[in-house]
């Protein structure tokens, strides 16, 4: 992010805007929904941009810029459309110590100015930092488009109201009143009464806020989904962006987390295989101790929380506390890994079961039914088998498995970095090693990624 999002306080002060034509035009309208001072400089100004200047109030300079107009300005904008003059503005701007933003020209400008979205006192920047302007107003009319006309109405009644607001405890209670405020009664009164009333509807819903039994904390185990951001659940995106809490194991993504509220406490519970660990019993204290301080706590486990989450131990705790708790799921990696190869995890007339496995357990690697996995058509997603592999080749092979059983190891699996390898059965450990994928992988045991299964067996194939 080259270009640092602000909202700057123009309130009584300075802009110089200095052009003429329609780029001044498009810039002094802008201008003029703020209560900066504007003064417009143009030797020669047509009568378009007089009469606009008269109309808001601004003061008009017919002559060239010199270094005083700059003097305690806060902005300055070049708009004269010949690059000489822009640039001898800039010069005098940056003397000043003013930020100039150099219309059409990104890398003259110290800033840019985003497209905006108006629904005073909410508004909305959409910048692209430079590269894609009509996009950026490709939002901005969806935008227009959603958000009602009242919106603002209902901001300005709430912002003159935020200081009688103080009198509820801040955190969850305060959220809950805002949003009972902006999403249902303050609509509803707008529709109905009318602007007017408004201010009655607030004070009447805060003295309901006031009385009411404070609410008590609950606990809602979410799948985050394989790792891309889209992949997750509209309810899992609500949820998480209504918690007070975050606690999230190591394969929750970043990206994900960003789509918390930042007020949110984050608390990183990772396990990984054969490395340091969070131990069970203090994830389960934590979301214990949280919900009975009346927090909204959200578990955040990687794919389905119900698929090696250990889900039952957290709600049979969850249970035993009294606290309120429910699962929402997410998309399994096995999933996500076999869309990303193009493969069914079942199909008619080869496999009429399907194992989901974990290679490891508490005691270290896992032993399976390897009779059964070894029979020909058979099908198993493997989870944390990456540096279980050669354990699961030799497993497989000394029960039977066919030596050219396709293998696909998918890493990072929906993610931008996923990988694909393909292999089979008697190298899976050695293509591996040479692969090195980093992150978490799934072994797809009996399945090749649509595109390599005529060059296996005895092929590696990989796919970006």
């Amino acid at each position: 992010m080259q270009h640092f999002p602000i909202y700057l306080n123009l309130s009584d002060r300075p802009v110089l805007l200095a052009g003429n034509g329609e780029m001044a035009l498009a810039k002094l309208r802008l201008l003029a929904k703020t209560p900066a001072r504007i003064t417009v400089i143009a030797p020669c100004p047509e009568p378009s941009l007089v009469a606009l200047v008269a109309e808001i109030g601004a003061t008009l300079l017919r002559r060239a810029p010199e270094a005083t107009d700059l003097q305690g300005a806060a902005l300055a904008y070049a708009a004269t459309g010949d690059a000489n003059e822009d640039a001898r503005l800039a010069r005098l701007a940056r003397a000043a110590g003013v930020l100039v933003n150099i219309v059409d020209n990104l890398e003259g400008s110290d800033f840019i100015t985003p497209a905006i979205v108006d629904r005073a006192p909410v508004t909305i920047a959409i910048g692209t930092e430079g590269a894609a302007p009509v996009l950026a107003r490709a939002i901005k009319t969806d935008l227009e488009e959603r958000l009602p006309v009242t919106l603002g109405t209902l901001a300005r009644a709430g912002k003159l109201f935020r200081h009688a607001a103080e009198a509820l405890p801040q955190g969850r209670a305060r959220r809950d009143f805002w949003a009972d405020y902006y999403f249902s009664s303050g609509p509803q009164v707008l529709e109905e009464a009318g602007a007017e009333l408004l201010d009655h509807a607030l004070h009447a819903l805060l003295q309901d806020h006031l009385n009411s039994a404070p609410k008590s904390g609950r606990v809602d185990l979410v799948g985050a989904g394989p790792g891309a951001p889209d992949m997750m659940t509209l309810r899992a995106r609500s949820l998480l962006d209504r918690a007070d809490v975050v606690i999230h194991d190591g394969l929750v993504t970043p990206e994900i987390l960003e789509l918390a509220r930042r007020e949110a406490l984050f608390i990183p519970v990772g396990k990984q295989g054969f490395g340091p660990s969070t131990p069970q019993e203090d994830i389960t204290a934590l979301m214990i101790s949280h919900a009975r301080e009346g927090a909204h706590v959200v578990r955040l486990k990687g794919g389905d929380p119900s698929i090696f989450g250990r889900l039952d131990e957290e709600t049979a705790a969850l249970t035993e506390a009294g606290i309120t708790w429910a699962v929402t799921p997410g998309i399994t990696t096995a999933s996500a890994a076999a869309a990303a190869i193009g493969s069914s995890l079942t199909r008619r007339g080869r496999n009429q079961a399907l194992h989901l496995l974990t290679a490891q357990d508490v005691a270290g690697l896992a032993e399976q039914d390897w009779q059964a996995l070894s029979r020909p058509g058979s099908v198993a997603a493997i989870y944390m088998g990456k540096r279980a592999a050669r354990f699961v080749q030799g497993r497989l092979l000394m029960h039977g498995a066919d030596a050219t059983m396709p293998v696909t190891i998918v890493s990072n699996a929906s993610r931008p970095d996923q990988r694909i390898i393909a292999t089979r059965l008697d190298s899976l450990a050695t293509d591996l090693a040479d692969a090195t994928p980093d992150g978490p992988a799934i072994l797809l045991m009996g399945l090749a990624p649509a595109a390599a299964r005529n060059a296996l067996p005895g092929l590696i194939a990989e796919y970006a």
